[in-house]
């Protein structure tokens, strides 16, 4: 199909591109940046005063299929991916049955290709069941598909597994995914401190994170293994990552849309869209946070996104499931960074296309140099925006079949800036919004 996009502010943080120009696409691939000259198209789309961009890349995202089909489908998460502007997602193996066997890595990448709205990259279990006691075949999950591997949010108690899972992970060059917290001080349902006294609520210390951190390091300075950090939260967490990358090791992180926006005063009166993983710290953290993500010590912002029903909500703080969906804001919520940040447009879309392909690197396959860019010849996964609109999260207007966000209008009084108008994956329009 040969598509036109009309007129566009096209902005690509990889090449620092910011002009307005049209975007010819044909056969999946662009074209030509500039004017669109003789080119015929079958669809055009009219962005005179929007962005155009390259699709936003998500590191972690639970779809909740298979095994937690009742809290999102696999179908109503990519729907919600692609009115957010996402065109490519990682997902974390902990589905019921966790990623541990090739045969339902493939499955699920089959049905997801089917649907066409979102590239879906998933990680596979770093050992069987998530059990924490044997490696999976990772060899066979990187055949099947697996961009690396990871325990999800299921503490490893094994330092012995852990470090042979490093060694095995360097000598064939895998990257392995882990979210930095010890698995006895970390059984909390809110950050240590003040409110969590208050509130009465079983804390995580800062040290549940510092202490998990001190020790991947000294595993990664025996092994040599490729290790992304998931989901950083705090200060003390920064400053090690700072010195651990300043050292050389081979390490990068990413942080979540709720940790960059919210603290620990967010939970209110026990407001359970505020139980999350890892759960909000205080203000400290959260500044800390924001401006690693601005200098690139965080390489990488995420949406978190994982759906939960209204059953697993409507309980005690303490007993709520923790989790918020997020695929429809991550665009949105970088913008509000990126502005409170005094970032230009370019890099504050950095930290949400070019940084995150540059995590996963090569295991992209041919995707890898084009995608999270807007080059000639490369693939046309394309965000078209509104970067001048306000708007009110209303829950019950998302796609995602999960409605809980801490970022409701009835919870923070926030306007969202920027919305989506239309994505594309490979040329084909995954989302286009009706015309208001």
């Amino acid at each position: 199909m040969k598509l036109l996009i009309r007129h566009g502010r096209v902005i690509d943080p990889a090449s620092g591109r910011d002009e307005v120009a049209d975007v010819a696409i044909a056969s999946g691939r662009i074209v030509g940046i500039g004017r669109a000259g003789d080119f015929e198209p079958e669809h055009t789309i009219d962005a005179a005063g929007l962005v155009v961009a390259p699709g936003l890349v998500d590191l972690a995202a639970r779809l909740r299929e298979p095994g937690r089909e009742h809290q999102g489908m696999l179908e109503s998460e990519l729907q919600a991916a692609a009115a957010g502007g996402i065109t490519s997602l990682v997902c974390p193996p902990d589905t019921e049955p966790p990623l541990d066997e090739p045969g339902l890595v493939e499955m699920l990448k089959f049905r997801a290709r089917k649907l066409s709205r979102c590239r879906l990259f998933p990680l596979g279990a770093l050992t069987r069941g998530l059990a924490g006691e044997v490696l999976t075949e990772m060899a066979e999950l990187t055949e099947a598909g697996c961009v690396g591997f990871s325990q999800a949010d299921v503490p490893l108690y094994d330092t012995m597994v852990l470090q042979r899972a490093l060694q095995y992970a360097a000598t064939f060059g895998y990257a392995v995914w882990l979210r930095p917290q010890d698995a006895y001080l970390g059984k909390g349902v809110a950050a240590s401190g003040a409110l969590a006294t208050r509130l009465g609520l079983s804390g995580v210390p800062v040290a549940a994170e510092t202490i998990a951190l001190h020790t991947l390091f000294e595993l990664v300075r025996a092994t040599g293994a490729r290790v992304h950090l998931c989901r950083l939260s705090s200060a003390a967490g920064v400053a090690l990552l700072r010195a651990a990358k300043g050292e050389g090791l081979p390490l990068s992180a990413d942080v979540s849309i709720n940790s960059l926006h919210l603290s620990d005063v967010d939970i209110g009166y026990f407001n359970a869209d505020m139980r999350l993983t890892p759960p909000l710290r205080q203000g400290a953290d959260r500044d800390a946070l924001r401006a690693a993500l601005a200098d690139g010590t965080i390489d990488a912002l995420v949406s978190d996104h994982n759906p939960v029903d209204d059953d697993s909500k409507t309980l005690p703080f303490g007993e709520a499931e923790p989790g918020a969906t997020g695929l429809e804001l991550l665009l949105s919520l970088a913008l509000k960074w990126g502005a409170d940040a005094g970032l230009d447009l370019g890099r504050t879309l950095a930290r949400v296309t070019c940084a995150p392909v540059a995590v996963l690197g090569e295991t992209v396959g041919s995707l890898a140099a084009s995608a999270g860019r807007l080059v000639e010849g490369g693939v046309a996964d394309v965000c078209v925006f509104d970067p001048h609109t306000t708007w009110r999260l209303e829950p019950g207007l998302l796609k995602s079949q999960g409605r809980h966000t801490p970022f409701s209008f009835s919870h923070t009084g926030m306007g969202l800036p920027g919305r989506v108008r239309a994505t594309l994956v490979a040329g084909t329009v995954a989302y286009e919004a009706r015309p208001s």
